[in-house]
């Protein structure tokens, strides 16, 4: 199984996308998830995107074209730890979630 891209933004395309696998989550999720990813790239640039991992760890992945010299590759890193530091609990449930849901896997305190 490869990784899964449960959703991601574009500060190229000014979109937003999530796939559809993950739309029956709470709306309150959904909305953080969209927020957090368009303000990523509206202050820093390129592309996010959270991926799953085949054992169902979730990460942050960003990037940017070659000639975008607009963007901050440095603030990149930095926000990413912040996003990872305030949003930990998220990242965890939506972990959880994956691992019980789609990989069914049992569930484990």
């Amino acid at each position: 199984m490869d990784e899964i891209v449960l959703c991601g933004a574009s500060a190229y395309t000014k979109k937003y996308y999530l796939d559809k696998q993950f739309e029956n989550l709470p709306k309150s999720i959904l909305d953080e998830l969209h927020v957090m990813c368009v303000l990523f790239t509206a202050e820093i640039g390129g592309t996010i995107q959270l991926v799953y991992g085949e054992e169902g760890d979730l990460y942050v992945r960003t990037d940017y074209n070659e000639n975008d010299f607009g963007y901050d590759e440095i603030g990149s890193g930095l926000k990413v730890k912040q996003l990872q530091r305030e949003h930990a609990e998220l990242f965890e449930s939506l972990e959880m979630y994956y691992k019980v849901v789609v990989l069914k896997k049992p569930f484990e305190e």
